[in-house]
């Protein structure tokens, strides 16, 4: 008897050659697409790629016609607007720059689709995410680096559970982008050349302020205060939403030279602006934690690191000071450490845990 998969189809190329691989692999698939975010201008969506919104259901059945693989829509709205939206939302209003994607990943594609995926008789759900599921010596699974760095998403995962992970298969991991690109081709699939979706799908426009002025109306910040780490103010910034570490554009600031945002004080609504080397650290705070590769931190350990989506990583040494509570000391300074992110933490190309940064220390 064939094990079932349900496979996450987005409408994009990714998802769409996960579907077609796990097929010839043997599996009974089938494809659901997620209705998560359906109240944006089709427009939008269609001129963004978007993975989550009206057309990509439409994108997806077209696939699975051609895959001939039953395709369903499922209804997630209310877990994505509690789980990402509002937490996204609160994020900012708190001086943070979360990352949704993380948050989606783990209580939306996964907690949410998994339960489903499982009352309908499924053995796994899968993605096209750019990642490999490994399961290793100690027992543990991990999420293991893809083929491509270029693409690899493992920083986007490392909140999965290890019961997530074991009902979980990611089959673009051992190719190339343009490998899954020219398997869509070669396949016939009609989202062969569809552009790659953006980074945050619920906000087509880019404009994270106007978003949140609109989600928490009557509870955003107004103007504030730019000041130096000293508290000599500089002029005044436009609200707290607006910023984030390490920015330098959009300051409007008569300095003579380049300044960026090195700290955000929610309870006084001062930004801080500082120099460029103010922007590093060579140690921060953690909790919120996940471990995936180990069971838990109970002795130093050297990892690599990686503070952000693009960061490539750096060597540092986490240790546990407390309950829920980790400090990375890196080898090296990092840029712009930034309340909200994900650091996450790897080892021999897998993912050993992660968690969400509180500081700079």
């Amino acid at each position: 008897m064939k094990e079932k998969v349900v496979v996450g189809m987005s409408g994009g190329v990714d998802s769409s050659v996960a579907a077609y691989l796990l097929k010839e692999q043997g599996y009974e698939v089938i494809g659901v697409t997620m209705r998560i975010w359906q109240d944006e201008e089709t427009a939008a969506q269609e001129e963004n790629g978007g993975c989550c919104g009206l057309t990509a259901a439409e994108d997806a059945a077209q696939v699975a016609r051609t895959l001939q693989i039953p395709h369903y829509v499922m209804n997630f709205k209310r877990e994505f607007q509690e789980k990402v939206v509002d937490y996204f939302t609160e994020a900012y209003l708190k001086g943070q720059t979360p990352n949704p994607c993380i948050a989606c990943n783990r209580y939306v594609k996964w907690e949410s689709l998994l339960k489903r995926s499982m009352e309908i008789g499924a053995d796994y759900i899968a993605t096209g995410h750019y990642a490999r599921i490994v399961k290793l010596p100690n027992g543990r699974y991990a999420v293991g680096c893809s083929k491509t760095a270029a693409k690899d998403q493992t920083y986007a995962l490392y909140g999965l559970t290890q019961y997530q992970l074991a009902h979980t298969l990611m089959p673009a991991g051992d190719y190339t982008k343009e490998e899954i690109r020219r398997i869509a081709k070669r396949e016939g699939l009609p989202v062969a050349d569809k552009p790659d979706s953006q980074e945050i799908c619920f906000i087509p426009d880019h404009d994270y302020a106007a978003f949140i002025d609109k989600a928490a109306a009557g509870r955003v910040p107004g103007r504030g205060k730019y000041v130096t780490k000293e508290g000599v103010v500089l002029g005044e910034h436009r609200g707290i939403t607006h910023y984030t570490i390490g920015q330098r554009k959009g300051l409007n600031l008569a300095m003579g030279h380049p300044v960026f945002v090195t700290q955000i004080r929610p309870e006084s609504d001062e930004v801080v602006i500082g120099e460029a080397e103010d922007v590093y650290g060579d140690a921060l705070l953690c909790g919120e934690l996940n471990f995936m590769g180990m069971e838990d931190l109970t002795e130093p350990e050297e990892v690599l690191a990686k503070i952000r989506y693009a960061h490539p990583g750096e060597r540092c040494l986490i240790e546990r000071i407390g309950p829920d509570r980790i400090k990375c000391s890196f080898r090296q300074p990092v840029r712009a450490i930034t309340p909200g992110q994900a650091v996450v933490f790897y080892k021999n190309g897998y993912v050993l845990g992660g968690g969400t940064i509180i500081r700079k220390v």
